[in-house]
């Protein structure tokens, strides 16, 4: 079964890159973030001829959720149940996996409600996860908009002062953890930095200033089958990509 995660900064935009990459790749399950697209405007026909099932959580111009599938999709929810008017995680079962498809908030400022509201959103999903039938695997994957420790920056002394390195960003990420989830890059490429992100400007790609904050948790059973975790460089390549490359992990199941 092959896994993938990917950032896409907006389905509209990113179309042809995406199709051509399913082509490509044929991945079983991919979970998207940011479509910034409405549920009219998805491509539920297009993917379909990819043969691809299609769930979506979508917001228009902003944010936006998705899982595609190969292997089956049911029982999809979307949100926490909350009054989170914002669309940023989605779930569904997936070949007897349950997967989540999670953009977490950017956070903006230390000083900034917005960061508030993005600790109390990974206390969320936190607490989402503690509650699920452990009988189940289960793959988490998004953009986290945190890098977990210094190693998945290409500078910590850049961001110094910033969201996506702050401890209690970090501590969240944890938490997470510790509903007995593992970090399948971390744990497959120990001492690999593994970004995933790239900013536009700057030449920021081909100087290597990334960061690692596109994740893929997935219980122990599951990491214990996984085969491989790489980033694929390749899509963040040539013209118009997303600052964001797929992680995919594969696992023998």
């Amino acid at each position: 079964m092959k896994v993938a995660t990917w950032n896409v900064n907006s389905l509209t935009a990113r179309w042809p890159r995406v199709e051509a990459w399913l082509v490509e790749n044929s991945p079983d399950v991919v979970l998207i973030q940011e479509t910034k697209q409405t549920e009219a405007k998805f491509p539920f026909f297009e993917l379909d001829k990819l043969g691809y099932e299609a769930a979506h959580y979508g917001q228009g111009q902003w944010n936006g959720v998705a899982i595609l599938s190969q292997v089956g999709l049911s029982d999809v929810t979307r949100g926490f149940g909350d009054d989170d008017p914002e669309a940023r995680v989605i779930g569904a079962r997936c070949g007897g996996v349950q997967v989540y498809s999670c953009y977490v908030p950017n956070g903006r400022a230390l000083d900034n409600p917005h960061y508030q509201y993005k600790l109390r959103w990974l206390q969320s999903l936190a607490d989402l996860l503690a509650r699920r039938d452990r009988s189940i695997h289960v793959v988490v994957g998004g953009d986290f908009n945190v890098a977990p420790q210094d190693i998945d920056v290409y500078d910590p002394s850049v961001l110094e002062g910033l969201t996506h390195v702050s401890e209690p960003e970090r501590k969240a990420l944890r938490s997470i953890e510790a509903t007995g989830l593992v970090d399948l890059t971390r744990r497959l490429h120990p001492d690999e930095p593994c970004f995933s992100w790239w900013d536009y400007r700057n030449g920021s790609f081909r100087r290597g200033w990334g960061l690692r904050i596109d994740l893929l948790f997935v219980d122990e059973a599951l990491a214990e089958a996984a085969t491989a975790s790489y980033v694929d460089r390749d899509a963040r390549k040539g013209e118009k990509p997303s600052d964001h490359a797929p992680v995919v992990g594969e696992f023998s199941l």
